[in-house]
C-alpha cells in the first residue's frame, strides 16, 4: 500500500511537473524588449536610486510642458494617441512606471504612492521641467492626483482620466453586466493568493486578451498588437513579481480632505461603461475636488485616451489652452 503511494504521489509529480514546464511563460528576453519597444523617440534616464526609467520626451523642449502616466499593468504607449495630436504644441512626456514597461521592477521595491509622487518629481527635475500639467489614467491618476496633494506649486493643471486614488465607493452590482463578463479577470487572478503565484510563472496570452478586451467597450482597442504589448511588457524581468507585490497591498485611498484641498485646476475624463473604476468614483471626485470639471463618454470603457480619441481631445485641446501655462522648462 505504501508503495502504491508513493508511486502515485510520483506520478502526480511527474504529471505536474510536465504541466508547469509546458505551461510556462518565461519572462521576455531585456534586449529583444528594448529593441521593439524602446527605439527613439525613447529614452532610458536614471533618476536615481538605481531606477532607470524607459521614457519619451516630444514635442518643443520650450512649450508648456504635460506628464502623462500610465495605468495598472499599462505602459507609456497607452498614450499615443494623444500624444500625435499634442506635440506640435506641448512638450509631452510620459514614462513606465516602476514595475512596469520597459523601466521595470523598483530596486527596493517600494510600490508605495509616496515612491511613485518621488518618481514623478525626480522626472520632471532630471527634465529640468519648472511647472507642468499633470495626467493619469487609472493607477496613473491616483499618482498624479497624489503629486497635485504634494506639490501643488510645480502644476499648472490636472487631467484624471478614469483615476482611481478617491474612496472604494460601494456600487450596486449589474446583474446584466455580471453576466456579459463585466470586471477584469486579471485583477481578479492578481489578487488571489496561491493562484497569482502560480500566475507569476505560467501567463497565459489568452488571459491578458481577456482583461484588456473586459477594461474596454471600444473593443477595437483590444487589438492583437495591444494584447501582445501587455503580455509581454508584464513579462519584462520583475514585472510580474512587481504586480502580485502591489496587489497584494491593500487598498490605500488618499485622505478625502487632501483631495478636497487640491486647488490646481483639474479637469475629469470619464468612461461611462468602465468595469475597473465605475464612474460614480468620477462624479465623486467632480464633487469633492473644488471647481473640477467632469466630462462623461457614453458606450467608453476604461481607456477613453484610446477609446475615444476625438472626443477627448476635443475636450482636453482648448482646457489645455487655457490651463498649461506658458511658462518654459528652466
Amino acid at each position: 500500500m505504501k508503495k502504491w503511494l508513493v508511486r502515485a504521489g510520483l506520478a502526480l509529480f511527474g504529471i505536474l511537473l510536465i504541466a508547469f514546464l509546458v505551461l510556462r511563460t518565461p519572462d521576455t528576453d531585456v534586449a529583444e524588449m528594448r529593441a521593439k519597444y524602446g527605439a527613439p523617440p525613447s529614452q532610458f534616464v536614471e533618476i536615481g536610486g538605481g531606477v532607470t526609467v524607459h521614457l519619451r520626451d516630444e514635442g518643443p523642449k520650450d512649450a508648456p510642458a504635460i506628464i502623462l502616466l500610465h495605468g495598472s499593468n499599462a505602459d507609456l504607449h497607452t498614450w499615443q494617441p494623444w500624444v500625435e495630436a499634442l506635440k506640435g504644441q506641448y512638450r509631452v512626456i510620459r514614462f513606465d512606471q516602476v514595475g512596469h514597461g520597459l523601466t521595470g521592477p523598483d530596486p527596493q521595491d517600494d510600490y508605495s504612492t509616496a515612491n511613485f509622487v518621488a518618481d514623478i518629481g525626480a522626472v520632471a527635475d532630471k527634465l529640468g521641467l519648472e511647472r507642468f500639467v499633470i495626467g493619469g489614467n487609472s493607477m496613473g491618476g491616483k499618482h498624479a492626483l497624489a503629486y497635485a496633494i504634494a506639490h501643488p506649486e510645480r502644476l499648472t493643471g490636472l487631467v484624471l482620466v478614469d483615476g482611481s486614488g478617491g474612496p472604494m465607493l460601494k456600487v450596486a452590482s449589474d446583474k446584466k453586466e455580471e453576466k456579459k463578463g463585466g470586471g477584469n479577470i486579471g485583477f481578479t487572478i492578481a489578487r488571489m493568493p496561491g493562484l497569482n503565484r502560480i500566475a507569476e510563472q505560467i501567463t497565459p496570452r489568452f488571459l491578458i486578451q481577456q482583461s484588456l478586451e473586459q477594461s474596454v467597450s471600444v473593443k477595437s482597442v483590444a487589438s492583437e498588437a495591444a494584447v501582445d504589448r501587455y503580455w509581454e511588457m508584464l513579462r519584462y524581468p520583475g514585472n510580474r513579481r512587481a504586480t502580485l507585490t502591489r496587489f497584494s497591498q491593500p487598498y490605500d485611498p488618499l485622505a478625502a480632505q487632501d483631495i478636497a484641498a487640491v486647488k490646481v485646476p483639474t479637469l475629469i475624463l470619464w468612461g461611462e461603461e468602465d468595469r475597473v473604476i465605475p464612474v460614480e468614483a468620477g462624479y465623486w471626485l467632480e464633487k469633492t475636488i473644488p471647481g473640477s470639471k467632469l466630462v462623461v463618454y457614453p458606450r467608453i470603457g476604461h481607456l477613453p485616451q484610446e477609446e475615444a480619441v476625438e472626443a477627448t481631445l476635443g475636450d482636453l485641446t482648448p482646457w489645455l489652452a487655457a490651463h498649461s501655462g506658458s511658462l518654459p522648462a528652466r
